[in-house]
């Protein structure tokens, strides 16, 4: 890809290329300057005819000259300014200039700059992002994001980064959270006054306010990684437009991101051309032409062809692309085109750097430390919540907060603008000749003292990364080590060394430090609403955003149907993402690490609970139409062929990691969370406490809605399950008949005339399914047999076959028999098919469902026959493949995990897994390592899943559950930790390490209900026959 067609020839002289046809002289003077003093300034000047001054702007507007030699090339200059910044993710960024014609041009690195550049002492270069990756969790550092942060300001205010006046304000308000701190408004007023972030930032001041009243206790790094989140999802984040026309003269204009090329008319994106369906790319002279493979347009029409304004900018447009390709899609860094001996045709570019892939993997294995930096712009006051630990990627501990004794809350010294190493780091390299620095107080007047610690003051907020060692004379351990007040612990926020994940590693000494949360238990179950809260509001953006996006992208979803979907979901998200905003507040006020200088005892959580629940009622009617929208969903996908590619292909993505109608079961899913956090609080308050009223109504009002969608609870878990299965089963149709009920799914070993062969059997109202699973892509299993429940018989068997656990079924049809992997598993198939069978009975329905003619012949054929029949197999290999090697996204869903580990589920299982869902902060030890990582873990499903915070929009992993056996670690183990707890299957072993006493205890029981069968036993047995056993 990127190779050029056709011959072109390279532009001789200045004249020629400004399309003059004789040879022209070009002034290369300086306005008023003469040729006789510009040569005696040369010959005073020793260094004007070896050296380069150039200045180049940083992100934050601070301006600093570098002394380069004249032959030095882009990327001499490049490598000085990045390690002047210590960038050590600096693939991402470039120097950019404006060239004769005022376009922005991006300097190459192989090229000499004079030969970039016409006048370099008088251009600017620009350092700035020159990749947008599509998820800011893929930036690893924090500095990283706040100078992403940094360009998304300058985009705002430049009108590249164009979005409703809504969006604009919310960003504007994040950038304001950063820079002055929690609201006050006097003080957003004079900054809204002196520094301007949007171009019609007077009318959207209000609503600049208004939003960032919002923000309470949001650290300068949080409002980064929010920026960030909103930008991402507009259509304008990372474009940057080329002036075209197509071939009908129509003027549109051109980009490149890192999904593809996108068209775009005015800022209406109307065309994208992903990378996968490009096959090349060229130019001839103005014309910018893209070969598609031929099965995306046709064999006719595979090649489309765009009218730039003139070659140099086709060929400015041809270079980001080649560029933008390379870094994401390829995984290493292309081998550079030899040169021919002779004579070249077309263009030998090739991008020179880091590809994303490998620009991830130095920053995972190299281990490279965080070193401090500054925030230019940021002024806000101290607050224990800036000394919180719990930042976007990279949290050190579970200790959000260090509280300082006798600290006033109005000191005026601010760390999360300055952040350290846990360790020194390396000592920088210093360049030949050192940067002067031309950045000017913009400021009026003086500024009053904004740093101050030990007595020494910080006047000038505007001074650059490292120019804080010259103008300040702190000592070495406060400037690289510690950073903590006198007689506390280091600051948690000290970057970690990074593990070979790139998640978070904690040391030793730091991870022993005492946690300061607040020791009440309730405290921890109000924080257990908000840890799940961000996770259901996570579920609900699968439905919200990324599935409209995708119906949207394809219009493959009717209006009415658009409607009647996204007008029941919207409100909905709507109000939770303004609750788990006012839980997030009340905890940072509970944990007193909010800078917001308020009074009042706000060590409770029943009165938001109350206001909300209330308030969540009015929901009520959304919610009675989930059931509607579920059989629609379905109706449409069966009937419309581009909508069910479309729902396909969505629940292939990593951001729907469960089966996506899952996700429109939440809402009424969270409604049962409520009731059992509540009953916990109210079960830990005394009658006399404060909180407990206010818990006790809430409760109330929440159990009056359970109670009335309970039963439509039930029956849209059912319809779910069947939905579910009749898109991962074959050989079946009309799965999801009326009144039919789900029972359980499981493996059980089938006695054919090859042995014992595994099969996975479904257990419905009605009839039994059994299946085997196929290699094909889409891992999908088949139907062999279809017995219908009626007339059925199941006879234990009392180990007369020699084979353990096994048991006979005795169908009108046909004789199977099958052995279950232990006796546990065997007496739960027994039971529930002799309950299914009795209720088969009473009913007195015969299921009048079949399978297709072959089924029906195989079932014609006598008892005898059919219980040793040897099936034609297409995978009677695939019961050895490992769980691990799946590659299929869906490959974790309960049927396979079943599968894989021998055991069953059954829908009483699934709404125990329901009620125990959770999500929250663990740290994470292998058996064999020595660090803990912290990770976000979301327990539902029967699985865990992985992320590096709770911002990330799919997990980096999961483990099913199912066959794994939680316990405490033995003394063999050596873990001398507190609230530790031990996950085993086999030799597969997982330490986890929970904050508290009350989240360690949840995530044992949450985890037993889930990991073995007597574990999802134990919960299902009343407590007073456990008792009763126990003695």
């Amino acid at each position: 890809m990127g190779e050029i067609e056709g011959s072109y020839r390279p532009l001789q002289t200045p004249g020629t290329r400004l399309g003059v046809n004789a040879n022209v002289a070009v002034r290369t003077l300086e306005p008023g300057q003469s040729l006789s003093t510009a040569l005696a300034n040369s010959a005073r000047d020793p260094s004007s005819g070896n050296g380069l001054q150039i200045r180049v702007e940083a992100l934050d507007e601070t301006q600093e000259v570098y002394e380069m030699e004249s032959k030095s090339d882009g990327q001499e200059l490049m490598t000085k300014v990045f390690r002047r910044f210590n960038l050590i993710e600096n693939d991402y960024f470039g120097l950019e200039f404006q060239n004769m014609q005022m376009n922005w041009m991006w300097l190459e690195p192989i090229k000499p700059i004079v030969k970039q550049v016409r006048r370099p002492k008088n251009t600017l270069f620009r350092l700035s992002v020159k990749f947008f990756p599509p998820d800011p969790g893929q930036l690893h550092e924090e500095y990283t994001r706040y100078l992403f942060a940094l360009q998304m300001k300058r985009d705002l205010l430049d009108g590249k980064l164009s979005c409703s006046e809504n969006t604009a304000a919310l960003l504007a308000s994040h950038l304001l959270q950063s820079e002055i701190g929690d609201f006050d408004e006097a003080a957003d007023r004079q900054h809204l006054k002196r520094n301007k972030l949007l171009p019609n930032q007077e009318r959207l001041q209000e609503k600049i306010m208004e939003f960032h009243r919002r923000h309470l206790g949001q650290t300068p790094a949080e409002s980064d990684f929010q920026v960030l989140e909103i930008s991402r999802k507009l259509e304008m984040y990372g474009i940057r437009f080329h002036c075209a026309a197509d071939r009908e003269g129509t003027k549109i204009n051109l980009a490149v991101s890192h999904m593809g090329l996108q068209v775009f008319q005015g800022n209406t994106k109307i065309n994208t051309f992903n990378w996968s369906k490009i096959r090349k790319l060229s130019f001839k002279r103005k014309r910018f032409l893209i070969k598609l493979h031929p099965e995306v347009h046709g064999p006719h029409q595979d090649t489309l062809e765009f009218l730039m304004v003139s070659r140099d900018q086709c060929k400015v447009f041809w270079k980001n692309c080649v560029e933008y390709h390379t870094f994401f899609r390829l995984l290493d860094q292309p081998e550079p085109k030899s040169k021919p001996i002779l004579f070249s045709r077309g263009s030998s570019f090739r991008y020179s750097g880091r590809t994303q892939k490998q620009l991830v993997d130095y920053v995972r294995d190299s281990g490279a430390r965080r070193t401090p930096y500054q925030r230019r712009h940021s002024r806000a006051q101290i607050s224990t919540r800036t000394l919180c630990a719990d930042l976007p990627k990279q949290s050190l501990s579970f200790n959000e907060c260090l509280k300082v004794p006798g600290s006033p809350s109005s000191a005026t010294i601010s760390f999360h603008s300055l952040h350290a190493s846990s360790t020194p780091p390396c000592p920088e390299p210093e360049p030949a000749q050192p940067p002067t620095s031309l950045q000017e107080d913009r400021g009026k007047g003086t500024p009053k003292p904004l740093h101050s610690f030990q007595g020494i003051s910080m006047d000038n907020p505007q001074l650059s990364p490292f120019a804080l060692k010259s103008h300040l004379t702190l000592s070495p351990s406060f400037q690289m080590s510690t950073l903590s007040l006198p007689g506390q612990a280091p600051s948690p926020l000290q970057s970690p060394i990074l593990s070979e994940v790139g998640t978070a590693r904690l040391d030793e000494e730091e991870e022993g430090r005492k946690k300061r949360y607040p020791a009440d238990k309730a405290y921890f179950i109000a924080k257990e609403i908000l840890t799940t809260e961000r996770t259901y509001l996570k579920d609900l953006e699968v439905i919200t955003v990324w599935f409209r996006s995708a119906v949207i992208k394809e219009n493959a979803m009717p209006e009415g149907l658009m409607t009647l979907l996204f007008s029941n979901i919207d409100p909905i998200y709507e109000f939770h993402r303004g609750f788990l905003k006012e839980i997030d507040q009340r905890l940072a006020l509970w944990e007193g690490r909010s800078n917001a200088h308020v009074k009042g005892d706000y060590q409770r959580i029943g009165d938001v609970m109350l206001r909300n629940m209330c308030f969540l009622k009015e929901f009520t009617s959304y919610l009675q139409k989930h059931d509607e929208v579920l059989t629609e969903l379905e109706k449409a996908t069966k009937r419309l062929k581009k909508l069910e590619t479309v729902y396909k292909e969505f629940e292939l993505q990593k951001v729907c990691y469960l089966p996506l109608n899952t996700f429109l079961l939440k809402p009424i899913q969270r409604l049962m969370h409520y009731k059992l956090i509540l009953e916990r609080l109210c079960k830990h308050y005394t009658p006399d406490h404060q909180d407990y009223s206010d818990c006790k109504d809430a409760l109330k009002e929440v159990a009056e809605m359970a109670a009335q969608l309970q039963s439509s609870l039930i029956r849209l878990e059912n319809f779910q399950k069947l939905t579910e299965l009749q898109r991962d089963l074959i050989g079946i149709e009309s799965l999801t008949a009326s009144g039919r009920e789900f029972i359980r799914e499981g493996c059980l070993f089938k006695l054919t005339k090859k042995g014992l062969q595994q099969r996975m059997f479904f257990l419905f109202s009605d009839m039994l399914l059994y299946t085997s699973k196929g290699v094909t892509a889409t891992n999908q299993f088949k139907v062999h047999g279809q017995l219908p429940l009626h007339g059925m018989i199941i006879e234990e068997n009392d180990n007369e076959l020699s084979v353990p656990h096994c048991f006979t079924i005795y169908s009108a049809q046909r004789t199977i028999v099958v052995a279950a992997s232990s006796k546990v598993e065997m007496g739960k198939w027994i039971e529930d098919l002799n309950v299914a069978i009795e209720m088969a009975k009473m009913s007195q329905e015969k299921s009048d469902l079949f399978l297709d003619t072959s089924v029906c012949d195989r079932s014609n054929r006598s008892s005898d026959e059919v219980s040793l029949e040897q099936e034609s197999e297409d995978d009677t290999h695939s019961s050895h493949s490992s769980l691990d090697k799946q590659t299929h996204h869906r490959a974790n869903t309960t049927m396979h995990v079943c599968w894989h580990r021998n055991t069953s589920v059954s829908m009483s299982d699934h709404s125990l897994a329901v009620e125990n869902q959770l999500s929250g902060y663990l740290l994470r030890k292998f058996k064999n390592s020595n660090g803990w990582q912290k990770l976000w873990v979301v327990f539902t499903n029967f699985c865990l899943f992985f992320y590096k915070t709770h911002q990330d929009d799919f997990p980096l992993a999961s483990l099913p559950l199912l066959g794994y056996t939680v316990s405490t670690p033995a003394e063999a183990d050596s873990i001398h930790k507190e609230y530790v707890f031990k996950l085993q299957f086999k030799s597969h072993v997982y330490y986890f390490r929970a904050e508290s006493e009350y989240t360690f205890e949840r995530w044992m029981e949450v985890i037993k209900s889930a990991a073995s069968a007597t574990g999802r036993m134990s919960l299902l047995i009343p407590k007073e026959s456990k008792e009763m056993n126990g003695n």
